[in-house]
Parts: C-alpha cells; sequence; structure tokens
C-alpha cells in the first residue's frame, strides 16, 4: 500500500505479481485503533474508500455487489431464515441487505473494531440505514468468544464477513472456529464466509474446504461474483450446510421479493453457484 505523489492509493498483491490504484482526492481520516489502522479517502471515481491495514475494504461505487452477495444468497437458500449472527461486518453494508428480508427475526452484528462502524456511520451513512431497525443488535468483541459463548442449535444463518485471513481475522478461517458455528447452527442451517479471490487465492480456499468437512459439514460450495476494487477484480464466498445437501434455493421468492437489489438477481444467484473447472478440480482434491 502506498500513497504516491500524484495522489494514487496502491495496493500491491506481491504473491500475484500486480497492484490496484485509485486515484485519489483527500484523505479524510487515519487512525491507528488498538486492533488496526483504519483510513478514509475521498476518490476520484469510486466516492469514498475505506481502508484497512492497506487494504481496500470497500468504495462507495462497487460496495453493493459484495454486500448483497454476502447476504442474498445464503438467506434465499435456507427455507426460512430467522435467527441471523454476521461476523465482522464492521460497516454495516451486509447487515442492511440481511434486514431487508422479513423472515429475519433478529440479527447480530459482532464486530471486533467499533471504530469501523462509528467511521462507516460518518462516511457511508448509506450502509447504515437499517442500524435502528429494531431486528438489529450489535456486539464489539471478538466473534470467536462470541460464538464460544453461544447456544447450541440458536441460530439459522451465519454470515462471516472478515477481512482477509490475517491479523484479527485469522482465527475465523480455522476448523476450530467452524466447529464451533456447526454447533451453533439449527439443523439445516447454513454458513457464509468470503473467500478471497478464486484466482490468486485458490491455496485459501482449497484449506478452507479442507476445514469445513473436517469439522463435519454436510456440504460445502462456493460463489463467485465480480469485486472492482479487490485483487483480480473476482471475489468469492463459500457457503457450508450443517447436515444437508446445498441444492436448489427459493428461487420463486427471489423473483417476486419486494426490496430493491443492484446487483443480486435470481438469474445472478443461480449463475453464481458455477465455479469454472480448474476450481472445482481443485476443491475437490480436498476431499
Amino acid at each position: 500500500m502506498a500513497l504516491d505523489d500524484k495522489h494514487w492509493f496502491v495496493e500491491t498483491a506481491p504473491e500475484a505479481g500486480m497492484a490496484l490504484g485509485l486515484k485519489i482526492q483527500a484523505r479524510l481520516h487515519h487512525e491507528q485503533t488498538p486492533f488496526q489502522t483504519i483510513e478514509i479517502y475521498a476518490t476520484e471515481d469510486f466516492g469514498k474508500l475505506m481502508v484497512i491495514d492497506g487494504c481496500v475494504m470497500l468504495t462507495s461505487r462497487d460496495n453493493f455487489v459484495y454486500h448483497e452477495m454476502m447476504a442474498h444468497p445464503v438467506l434465499f437458500n435456507h427455507p426460512d431464515p430467522r435467527r441471523v449472527t454476521i461476523i465482522g461486518g464492521g460497516d454495516c453494508g451486509t447487515l442492511r441487505e440481511v434486514l431487508k428480508h422479513q423472515t429475519v427475526e433478529e440479527a447480530w452484528q459482532v464486530e471486533i473494531d467499533e471504530r469501523v462502524t462509528r467511521l462507516a456511520e460518518e462516511h457511508f451513512p448509506e450502509l447504515c440505514e437499517a442500524n435502528h431497525d429494531p431486528r438489529a443488535h450489535f456486539y464489539f468483541g471478538d466473534g470467536i468468544a462470541w460464538m464460544a459463548e453461544a447456544a447450541d442449535a440458536s441460530l439459522d444463518v451465519i454470515i462471516i464477513d472478515s477481512t482477509d485471513p490475517v491479523g484479527p481475522a485469522e482465527g475465523l478461517f480455522g476448523a476450530a472456529f467452524y466447529r464451533e458455528c456447526l454447533r451453533v447452527l439449527t439443523p439445516g442451517g447454513l454458513l457464509i464466509q468470503q473467500s478471497e479471490s478464486p484466482l490468486l487465492h485458490l491455496r485459501i480456499l482449497k484449506d478452507m474446504y479442507a476445514a469445513m468437512r473436517g469439522a463435519g459439514y454436510a456440504d460445502v460450495k462456493t460463489i463467485g461474483f465480480p469485486q472492482a476494487t479487490y485483487p483480480s477484480g473476482w471475489w468469492s464466498a463459500t457457503l457450508a450446510r450443517k447436515d444437508e445437501m446445498i441444492n436448489g434455493f427459493r428461487e420463486g421468492e427471489a423473483r417476486a421479493a419486494k426490496f430493491v437489489t443492484r446487483y443480486y438477481t435470481a438469474d445472478v444467484h443461480r449463475a453464481a453457484f458455477a465455479m469454472p473447472a480448474f476450481f472445482l478440480e481443485a476443491v475437490k482434491a480436498e476431499d
């Protein structure tokens, strides 16, 4: 990561020999929290930009793709999602999408760093529109500890909206955490986790499949979607079901949904599960 003298924010991906640049108008905020460094920029063409520890977290222009795909596929794949917990997701965009579903009776957002949420409220208020919904609940603390204290079979859907598997988020990618989530899910419950770029981070995805299967999930599948400001522009999220195969979704309800989306549709949902041959071969090897 760097901000050069021509005012370009550059995030490097040394593992792939590439970098992403966004033209900057001004840096609006910078702080070191007890957990990480958070920066907010005004960009030329992508609205506001949030950066954590040198990595792009979101921009005003393209965050809707990520947030919709972290929420709607998993919720429409569940037959009746009522109790949902989001681990991470401090910018509140995924929470906003979750609470568009009227079946949801309670949604917890468990974020280790409260400053992410407070800065989102200030700089990305459109993502925080549902924060005062009576179904929304916030806990600022460690997600691993929160899950360890949760009651057996108490959640229908768990969304792990984490940063990359380093620093505070590293433990969210391990078999021990997946086993806790499995215990907390109701029968037929679903977990979804952001799972990096299939092109650049295939090793992370292979390890995730192995850990989820080893933890006892009945089925694991990945969805892909474009994300212009993440390394490679191609991102993914991986679903795991507690005790059933991941087959079909409430397609009729998805097509008839009363809420507005900008990227997600029932057709996008169906197509997102069609992953390429190299990926399917790689994760099959983890069986």
